[in-house]
């Protein structure tokens, strides 16, 4: 607006809103005679305002938590608890023991029978012997055994060891990675009944209650994403020019961006009714796209803070 405001050569004073829905109210009254933020473009504000030519292209976007800080990390503790006793992980369990007892038992029968075996020849305590056995040489190469054929056995059972755990540590990796990535907010149709951020009055808002979320409202942005890294809110959801710019900066680490924009709309200038300053900004926005302008500035707002 100030490359505009130069074009035009015209004195400005700024009276800031301290949201949209005020700010709207400024220039119905006529208390403003511009009104610029990221203010969308809407057929319901049409029919009050007139608007610019869209100075952005944008839409909503939903942000949720990050999995950086102390906090995240012991949320992926209790994760990692959670699938090593999930029903899966019992199961690997079982199937672990089932492999270690099978070779154990093969393993003191064959040792058994040599005097000078390392193994007890009585079941009890050999089977114990063996079962110690058959589970360090399952993490760990283990004591080789005396008896030819069991040394056979030992090596079989190495290599089938080495495989089990890789097996095992690979699948228990990818499902903590999946719980990672995969939340439970994936897009706008998991909002309903998760409680969610934005500012007062804004088309998020109302995009919000249309798809039946619980809308925690307030007066600046800034405040939607210090409760969602407080853990207040689970979601945010506003413009996406706005959350990609503090999610690469301010929230760095801190927070996601999750599912694809939605609500399509554009950002524009606001003015009442029949206003002449209308068509002089919209000249101005025109030149600014024709003379390279607007691309520099998109540049170093938005794509240079995205690359961050």
């Amino acid at each position: 607006m100030e490359c505009a405001r130069a074009r035009l050569q015209l004195h400005t004073s700024y009276v800031v809103a301290p949201d949209v829905r005020a700010l709207l109210e400024l220039v119905r009254s006529g208390k403003a005679d511009v009104g610029i933020s990221a203010i969308s473009i809407t057929a319901a504000r049409e029919a009050e305002f007139d608007f610019s030519l869209p100075m952005l292209n944008a839409g909503l976007e939903i942000m949720v938590r990050g999995t950086a800080g102390p906090a995240s990390r012991g949320a992926a503790l209790f994760e990692l608890v959670g699938e090593i006793f999930s029903w899966t992980g019992l199961m690997w369990v079982g199937a672990g023991l089932l492999l270690v007892l099978v070779p154990a038992h093969l393993e003191w029968f064959v040792e058994r029978q040599d005097p000078e075996g390392s193994m007890s020849p009585k079941y009890f305590p050999g089977i114990f012997q063996a079962t110690f056995w058959s589970l360090s040489t399952l993490v760990s190469a283990g004591e080789m055994p005396h008896h030819w054929l069991s040394r056979v056995l030992a090596v079989v059972w190495i290599f089938a060891g080495v495989n089990l755990v890789a097996f095992y540590t690979a699948h228990l990796t990818a499902s903590l990675t999946v719980q990672q990535v995969v939340g439970d907010i994936q897009g706008p149709e998991d909002l309903r009944g998760k409680l969610v951020a934005t500012t007062v009055g804004s088309t998020a808002a109302a995009a919000l209650r249309s798809l039946r979320a619980d809308v925690a409202e307030v007066t600046r942005i800034e405040d939607a994403f210090q409760k969602l890294i407080d853990g207040e809110v689970e979601a945010v959801v506003f413009d996406s020019p706005v959350l990609r710019y503090f999610a690469a900066n301010g929230g760095r680490h801190k927070v996601a961006l999750v599912g694809d924009l939605f609500n399509a709309e554009d950002y524009g200038i606001v003015f009442p009714m029949g206003s002449p300053l209308r068509k002089q900004v919209n000249n101005a926005l025109l030149q600014m796209r024709e003379d390279g302008t607007y691309v520099r500035l998109y540049e170093k707002w938005f794509a240079e803070a995205a690359e961050k």
